[in-house]
């Protein structure tokens, strides 16, 4: 692929940034190494068909100095989270880090191990395990705890404990209070274009380098293995809440709303170790992930950071979470505490106030300044979320798409929208030479919009999109958040070698397996083509035999309901199945054995032939 070098502004920028920041300070790099023990032999890690699913030495060259090509704020945490092995937190608490793009840490119980966050994929979660075991010993897991409703904090987890250990009370599962339900609607019912998204996020396609991909900020990248899930045998529902697992009792703190809806805290009184799952991470984190997601509630995240350090930042020696390096000391854990806090405390009041004086999200995000103390801890800078989109987020969540302003009330859609101001300016050809002008002073947001409006009015232009790319390019270049870099990069990539698609799935059959009913219509629900099923009226009974559960449904209007309840003898049509020969159904498997058909098969037909699921190839950067 074509790659440029950095403009001479962005590196300008870039010296400006090295002159301006606190580079001298080591001490993120020796915690980040501490109690360092070993990591893998082979730090490739692969599935059983030999597919490459993880490979930590791919971020070999993440070292040294920062190149041009990479913002030095971004290099130096990309040098940080790029550190993989085993590490000893405190005697009896350890963590794997750099293996995936979260951590997976382990509490030694008297006879046994606790594991708290099992990655994304079975092999990864394996490769760990095996680390750890290398180190400590073969240790039983006699517990999985899922700190919050993210895959990649549960993913993992089939590959080291299995469903019928779980089954036979061998292994504990605990989780927050409404963990599964959030699990699922994340990765299904949004599931193709938030997947379609994260390809961009992480940089699935980008080629690992200088001129690449760096990192993610949270993590480097999310590793491709099998993913699945197990459903909680615990649900914790109470800050205060106590659990004693094989001789070690857990302090639980409710969390919810907060980086995930269902999420939550621990402290181990044994070790004096706080775990903040993903709430006091070292970057800021995202209020609205770029991928797409519920908004999430800044000042809530406060509050549970403040009850947090009421609760137990005087008794707590260590701070742990479930992505970077810990936090040692209690008085470093109050103040780390405190400054995640304040940060998130800030943005919410901040954007509030400025938005009762009428400013607009994009209008605050321009204006919006950290307080210099805020800003002089790297842990408070935007290397995943940023103070740009989430102040943007907060507006969202208050006061929704609409501005205010009547002219944006109604706008033409991206590309009619193109189309008109391509032509009031005087064409492709003139808006080239515009955005030309504005790449060559460095404006590059400037050529940015301008392009997007050329190659919307007029798709395949070569002379606009190979300087949209070179734009977007650049943009990357500077960028010091990782998530963003990665989107003006991929961005770049697609314009000059075409549409890659989604690369990884998040809606893995392990996963689709644990969809209850009333998620399984909801998800088929979403993929119904309304205007094709406009002059449909339908009325079927499913009875899942392996649930002893009965639902009728009706599609009337383009919509699809359903009601638990009896089948009716009125019911044209009434099938019998299993819930797992019912997703093949949905998948179009009508003929397989398992499916008993009482009525008018047509039914069943005429609902398939009016599902219109997602397109995991949409485009993004082109109409």
């Amino acid at each position: 692929m074509k790659q440029n070098v950095p403009a001479s502004s962005v590196e300008t920028a870039h010296r400006e940034l090295s002159g301006s920041l606190p580079f001298a300070d080591t001490a993120d790099f020796e915690n980040a190494d501490r109690g360092f023990l070993g990591t893998l032999d082979d730090p490739v890690i692969r599935n059983e068909k030999g597919d490459v699913v993880w490979d930590a030495s791919s971020y070999d060259f993440v070292d040294g100095d920062a190149p041009t090509s990479v913002n030095p704020s971004l290099w130096r945490q990309s040098k940080l989270v790029a550190k993989h092995g085993l590490y000893e937190v405190v005697e009896g608490v350890y963590q794997v880090r750099g293996l995936d793009l979260s951590v997976m840490s382990f509490i030694e119980t008297d006879s046994g191990v606790i594991v708290v966050d099992p990655l994304i994929s079975a092999e990864t979660a394996v490769a760990g395990v095996q680390l750890y075991r290398k180190h400590r010993g073969e240790r039983p897991i006699v517990a999985v705890i899922f700190t919050h409703s993210h895959i990649d904090h549960f993913g993992g987890a089939l590959g080291i404990v299995s469903q019928e250990q779980v089954d036979a009370g061998e292994v504990q599962i605990l989780a927050p209070e409404g963990f599964l339900e959030h699990a699922i609607a994340e990765n299904v019912y949004a599931g193709v274009a938030m997947g379609r998204r994260a390809g961009y996020m992480y940089g699935a396609v980008l080629d690992r380098g200088p001129s690449g991909q760096v990192g993610a900020g949270l993590g480097q990248t999310t590793s491709t293995g099998t993913a699945g899930i197990i459903v909680p045998t615990v649900d914790v529902s109470e800050t205060g809440e106590t659990h004693t697992i094989d001789g070690v009792e857990i302090e639980f703190q409710m969390a919810p709303g907060t980086e995930a809806p269902s999420e939550m805290h621990f402290y181990i009184p044994r070790y004096r170790a706080l775990c903040m799952a993903e709430n006091a991470t070292h970057t800021l984190h995202n209020l609205l992930t770029l991928r797409g997601a519920v908004v999430r509630d800044p000042h809530v995240w406060s509050q549970y950071l403040t009850e947090a350090i009421g609760r137990f930042g005087d008794r707590s020696d260590v701070l742990f979470t479930s992505h970077h390096w810990p936090t040692w000391g209690s008085d470093e854990v109050v103040k780390f505490l405190g400054i995640q806090r304040d940060l998130y405390g800030y943005l919410h009041d901040q954007t509030l106030r400025m938005l009762n004086q009428g400013l607009t999200g994009a209008e605050i995000a321009e204006v919006i300044q950290l307080p210099p103390a805020l800003e002089a801890e790297w842990s408070t800078h935007g290397y995943y979320g940023s103070v740009s989109h989430n102040v943007k987020a907060i507006y969202q969540r208050y006061m929704g798409w609409f501005d205010g302003n009547p002219a944006r009330l109604w706008p033409h859609p991206p590309q009619a929208l193109a189309e008109r101001y391509v032509a009031a300016i005087g064409g492709v050809g003139r808006v080239v030479e515009l955005a030309q002008e504005a790449y060559d002073s460095g404006d590059f947001r400037w050529a940015a919009t301008l392009l997007d409006h050329a190659v919307f009015a007029e798709a395949g232009n070569a002379s606009a999109t190979a300087l949209y790319a070179d734009t977007l390019e650049q943009l990357g270049y500077g960028a010091e958040n990782g998530t963003w870099r990665n989107f003006f990069l991929s961005g770049a990539t697609e314009l000059r070698e075409g549409n890659f698609g989604t690369p990884t799935t998040t809606n893995a059959p392990a996963i689709l397996a644990q969809l209850s009913p009333e998620q399984l219509f909801d998800a088929i629900a979403i993929t119904v083509d309304g205007p094709k099923a406009w002059d449909l009226d339908l009325d079927f009974d499913v009875t899942f035999s392996d649930l002893e559960r009965s639902f009728h449904l009706g599609l009337h209007h383009g919509v699809l309901i359903y009601v638990e309840q009896e089948p009716s003898s009125t019911s044209a049509l009434h099938l019998t199945v299993t819930k797992p020969r019912f997703l093949q159904l949905v998948g179009g498997d009508t003929s397989s054995d398992g499916l008993t058909v009482d009525g008018d098969a047509g039914v069943l037909s005429q609902l398939t032939g009016v599902l219109d699921p997602g397109d995991p190839d949409f485009n993004i950067v082109v109409p």
